[in-house]
């Protein structure tokens, strides 16, 4: 392995993952689904890939992506959180904006 292949790595395993809550909406029936995430850069790839599997848990934002497909939903950042010296204290902020979010956007949970 070379040099900088292990810096990449080690850069990699370092770096600060973007906490927050994030929506998926259905283009064709305005739905809107909330959820929290402790790396919002990866977890849209986890939706997409548990819808395409057909296996989300949301069983109306699975019948949602059978019924319009991948270019029916869209997902976005509703909300980044400031990084927190305690898990405590970022999972009870993470439950209060996805609660703000949930009734502002009049979305369901994810």
């Amino acid at each position: 392995m070379s040099i900088d292949r292990k810096a990449a790595i080690a850069a990699y395993k370092e770096r600060k993952t973007a906490v927050g809550i994030y929506v998926v909406r259905c283009v064709a029936t305005g739905e809107a689904w909330v959820g929290q995430a402790f790396d919002l850069e990866k977890v849209a790839n986890r939706i997409w890939f548990t819808l395409r599997q057909g296996g989300h848990p949301c069983r109306a934002l699975q019948a949602a992506w059978n019924a319009h497909g991948a270019t029916g939903l869209t997902f976005a950042e509703c909300e980044r959180l400031d990084e927190e010296e305690t898990s405590y204290i970022r999972d009870a902020l993470l439950k209060d904006r996805m609660l703000h979010w949930r009734s502002d956007l009049n979305a369901e949970a994810i």
